[in-house]
């Protein structure tokens, strides 16, 4: 910022105001912690991935706290070593990148954290079996056989091609495969469950189902996630 230093901050663009608004709240010495409120908005994007870098390194070097407001998913996950998710005025969670990823506690960080976000599914307890659109998908454990109809989670990247009928899975009607380049983003909407879209990620390596297939797509394992209310439900696994 050494060549903004004798302007005038009336003849400066957006982006350099905002910089120096940056510098002013680090140079202190009188604080204990500084906040920033969305801090990047107006700064074009090749110099946002510097100065987070800058940022971070500044956070390290001087030990300050920081406190970053921020909408951008990626920006707080990548910034932060501790991220509060708020939703309607309240703190949901809080907590590392990947416990916010892998076990979110609320629908809301379920649907925020990940792109695209988590798949929810309608799901209820018959007998002692859990079922999505009627087809039995796991066992019911202690804290689902009283929980009546929840919601399954589980993220894009944990949904898998299945064979027919076999565990864990349901029959889906694709419809969009998108070729992300990385990855292909299947969408389908499970057969019986009134059009509920569910997507996927899929390698590229691997076949692509298209639009009009009826494909099964394993939804229950390890990362599968159950909530009441929007509520994590505790003691729930595959």
């Amino acid at each position: 910022m050494s060549g903004q230093l004798d302007l005038r901050a009336a003849g400066l663009a957006a982006d350099a105001k905002q910089k120096i608004s940056l510098g002013r709240g680090l140079v202190r010495e009188d604080v204990s912690a500084v906040l920033f409120d969305e801090p990047l908005t107006v700064i074009d994007p090749h110099l946002k991935w510097q100065l987070r870098r800058k940022l971070k390194q500044i956070h390290h070097e001087l030990k300050l706290t920081l406190i970053y407001v921020t909408h951008d998913q990626v920006e707080a996950l990548t910034f932060a070593e501790q991220v509060v998710v708020m939703t309607r005025g309240r703190a949901v969670q809080a907590g590392s990148a990947s416990e916010l990823f892998e076990r979110p506690q609320h629908t809301f960080v379920g649907h925020f954290i990940g792109s695209p976000g988590m798949n929810f599914l309608p799901a209820r307890t018959a007998r002692s079996d859990v079922e999505v659109a009627g087809y039995r998908v796991a066992s019911a454990t202690n804290a689902l056989k009283d929980a009546g109809s929840f919601t399954l989670g589980v993220r894009p990247e944990y949904v898998t091609l299945a064979s027919a009928n076999a565990d864990g899975a349901v029959p889906a009607l694709v419809t969009q495969a998108q070729d992300i380049g990385t990855y292909w983003l299947l969408t389908a909407e499970v057969v019986g469950n009134d059009g509920t879209a569910i997507r996927a990620r899929l390698a590229p390596h691997q076949r692509i189902p298209q639009a009009g297939e009826t494909v099964w797509l394993a939804i229950v394992g390890p990362h599968t996630c159950f909530y009441r209310n929007d509520e994590l439900i505790v003691g729930a696994t595959a």
